[in-house]
């Protein structure tokens, strides 16, 4: 499958993202991981969006990346799409936008987390990362509430380890 690296050409990031961080906040007013992501056509026509889930639906495999794929429906072709999530893609959702072929991701923030950023790339996928300062203090908020939910959702093994406030959340 060819790679394309010319995906975001006559796009401007930041306008993709708005989109993918509605998202991440209505996942935060329903009390879940405040992630999210779109997925947009080469000419910018939205997909699909969606939100992680976790909480909501009581199912770890709903990331914002995974709903906003979902959502999005099937296409016959993966490699000229554009996923933007508020932030960098977990192993699970780099997995995704790997075996469908999606041809850029667009990144909130990598502050907080930086996944399979750096897979991605070398595999030819074009990342480009607008470190979007909104993204990064609504994780950094949520990290500091509910730190053991944090760590649930990024696999850290212990995650029924109070947090540094002693939240267990």
């Amino acid at each position: 499958m060819t790679r394309r690296s010319d995906v975001v050409p006559e796009l401007d990031p930041a306008v993709l993202l708005d989109v993918a961080y509605r998202q991440a906040l209505l996942g935060s007013e329903e009390g879940g991981i405040p992630i999210g992501a779109a997925l947009f056509a080469a000419d910018g026509t939205l997909l699909g969006q969606g939100r992680n889930r976790r909480v909501q639906h009581d199912d770890p495999s709903v990331h914002g990346e995974t709903d906003a794929f979902r959502a999005a429906g099937r296409q016959r072709d993966y490699s000229s799409t554009i996923m933007v999530t508020t932030l960098a893609p977990c192993w699970y959702c780099s997995g995704l936008i790997r075996q469908f072929g999606i041809g850029a991701v667009v990144v909130g923030e990598n502050r907080t987390f930086t996944g399979g950023e750096d897979w991605l790339r070398e595999n030819g996928v074009h990342v480009t990362v607008v470190d979007d300062g909104r993204c990064a203090a609504l994780m950094a908020d949520f990290i500091a509430t509910r730190p053991t939910l944090w760590n649930e959702d990024i696999g850290v093994a212990d995650a029924t380890t109070p947090g540094p406030s002693g939240d267990n959340r």
